[in-house]
């Protein structure tokens, strides 16, 4: 029986541990995920533009980071210049990326898409983001956005 309740506790410790962002810093040069270099990244704002004629593109792109998932670091929201918000989740879910992310400006190296969210996958977010019950429940209807699956970043200042 003491047995069952030191494997339980420590099964209930590993999953808490296993679920917070990496807490190291996010100082210039630190990268997460794929090496990635800032030669050949476009500003942000001219993602709408290269996606107008296709679904999806390949690019490198720099913005500032408004927020980051404060569970697990498993997303994060770059600034669009109008300011609305691009999401970008991290390929594979294979890394993660420190709450110390946001404020700073990045490259990202991946995939840009455009994409219509579903309410409940917004309200998911939202709740991630620690968003109010008001707030939350004022989201009813799905939003086209641009989507971004970034397989790196680098934080360049």
């Amino acid at each position: 029986m003491k047995n069952v309740f030191l494997f339980s506790f420590l099964m209930i410790a590993g999953i808490a541990v296993y679920a917070q962002p990496p807490q190291v810093p996010a100082n210039a040069g630190a990268t997460f995920g794929a090496v990635v270099t800032p030669e050949g990244a476009v500003p942000v704002g001219q993602v709408p533009s290269l996606l107008a004629s296709k679904e999806s593109a390949h690019m490198k792109v720099t913005a500032k980071v408004i927020d980051v998932c404060p569970k697990k670091g498993c997303w994060m929201q770059l600034e669009m210049p109008d300011q609305s918000k691009m999401l970008v989740k991290f390929k594979d879910y294979g890394f993660f990326v420190p709450t110390a992310m946001i404020g700073k400006t990045v490259v990202i190296d991946g995939e840009a898409k455009t994409v219509v969210t579903s309410v409940d996958e917004l309200k998911h977010y939202a709740e991630d983001a620690k968003k109010s019950k008001e707030e939350i429940a004022a989201i009813t209807a799905p939003k086209k956005e641009i989507r971004f699956t970034a397989d790196g970043v680098l934080v360049t200042k």
